[in-house]
């Protein structure tokens, strides 16, 4: 029997485990602040050559764009433990049956998201209460971006499979090669040709464009199991039952909360375009702190992910806490940069003063918060690596939508203070890692196996 293992991949159920983390998550991390380059290339270009009204419309447009197409990402999340079970358990037929699947889901969702996201955009724009002077370039960002997502998604599920193989590095090449492109083209599009705010959204669609078909090529001449031969990608209704029964808890946990990130952003712009231009900073600095969890936590989904299918419960467990001490150290040296450094990270983005001084205030309130990340994140990855999507689906939904929306009704009735918006996702954080944390040791979620 040929075997699953190819160029590339990593068999994380044997040697040292932070090392096969490390391998796994370093690439992994670093390929992530190439693509947290994407939108904040765009937004010191526009902040700094176009207005302070181009970079809240650029911040603004984050939550939406991420709820439309967080539905891709959590099926790709679902095809990703299907292929990492069936990678570590070395079963060629399924991991063969689940690479093709996924591929032929993610060209119909990417064709069907641009069909329905693209007419909706001025109704997104009302639903966050866009400042007025906002909503004309808010409204041709999002329809530029809208209209190349099949490109995103695609590399995405790309990526996806790649890494449910232990490969997190030929990702990494081809974020940075798209990423260097992408920022070449912003100082044509916008600095040269004058194209304002078209000209960072043409940019980014024709990069990740580009990270799509690398991505798909290296698959396409893979020698391993996983290799996409294009003449079998087709939807195979069972496989696709098992990545949507893995994938759609994890998706809707996303769009929902999503969706709740955009109303959390109409409290923020009641505040005026300063305070929206100010949260724009900070969420451009806040994306990039948090990649080494995010970065981890994935980690932590495909190694267990590979342990659970080859019957290491064990060392899969073992995983989990090796992968948490790691992040909570990480994450204890990055607060402190981040709180030395936030002035010169805030002005990379604007030099006008209140939007600064907005920022300033966000960055150094948030960042303490971030301990409580690495809990419900590493924990809600290693559950759905194990297979159990469903737990952290309803942990997360209740903890960042249906508590997170009762504190801003209750917060903003008793003060209408922007800080107390602010701590909205804090708060969400402390309840969604409490509740985790019981789980976790209670349920026996080493029986959840792909079948």
């Amino acid at each position: 029997m040929r075997s699953t293992r190819s160029a590339g991949s990593l068999n994380m159920t044997e040697g040292p485990i932070w090392k096969q983390l490390l391998l796994f998550a370093l690439p992994l991390m670093v390929g992530n602040v190439f693509q947290q380059f994407y939108n904040t290339v765009d937004a010191i270009i526009v902040g700094n050559y176009v207005s302070k009204q181009a970079l809240a419309a650029v911040g603004t447009t984050g939550n939406v764009i991420n709820a439309v197409i967080s539905l891709a990402i959590g099926l790709s999340t679902g095809a990703s433990v299907a292929i990492s079970q069936y990678f570590g358990a070395r079963d060629r037929d399924r991991l063969h049956t689940a690479v093709h699947t996924t591929v032929a889901m993610t060209l119909t969702l990417g064709l069907l998201l641009t069909a329905l996201a693209v007419p909706l955009v001025p109704l997104m724009i009302r639903a966050m209460r866009t400042p007025l002077d906002v909503q004309k370039d808010a409204a041709t960002y999002l329809r530029i971006y809208f209209s190349g997502l099949v490109g995103l998604l695609l590399y995405n599920a790309g990526a996806a499979i790649l890494r449910a193989v232990g490969d997190s590095k030929r990702p990494l090449y081809f974020l940075i090669a798209s990423t260097i492109l992408n920022a070449v083209f912003d100082d044509i599009f916008v600095v040269g040709f004058g194209l304002g705010i078209r000209g960072v959204a043409f940019a980014t669609i024709l990069t990740q464009a580009l990270s799509a078909v690398l991505t798909l090529y290296v698959l396409s001449r893979s020698h391993g199991d996983y290799r996409i031969v294009w003449r079998h990608v087709r939807l195979d209704r069972p496989m696709l039952r098992i990545i949507l029964k893995l994938g759609l808890p994890t998706a809707a946990q996303q769009v929902v909360t999503s969706f709740s990130n955009v109303f959390v952003q109409g409290y923020i712009n009641g505040f005026g375009t300063d305070t929206t231009a100010g949260w724009t900073t900070y969420a451009k600095v806040d994306a990039f702190a948090l990649l080494p969890i995010q970065s981890l936590s994935l980690a932590s989904t495909t190694f267990v992910g590979q342990n659970v299918g080859a019957g290491k419960m064990d060392r899969a467990k073992k995983g989990v806490s090796v992968s948490m001490k790691v992040t909570l150290s990480v994450t204890a040296v990055l607060i402190v940069a981040l709180n030395l450094l936030a002035e010169p990270l805030v002005r990379l983005f604007t030099q006008e003063a209140a939007v600064v001084e907005n920022g300033l205030l966000f960055v150094r309130f948030m960042s303490p918060f971030y301990f409580l990340c690495c809990v419900n994140q590493i924990l809600a990855g290693a559950l759905r690596g194990a297979g159990d999507t469903k737990a952290p689906m309803y942990i997360m939904l209740g903890s960042f939508v249906l508590f997170r929306q009762i504190y801003l009704a209750v917060t903003s009735w008793l003060s209408g203070a922007k800080m107390w918006v602010a701590l909205a996702y804090p708060a969400g954080w402390i309840v969604c890692s409490a509740i985790l944390v019981v789980y976790y040791f209670r349920a026996d979620w080493t029986k959840k196996r792909v079948t």
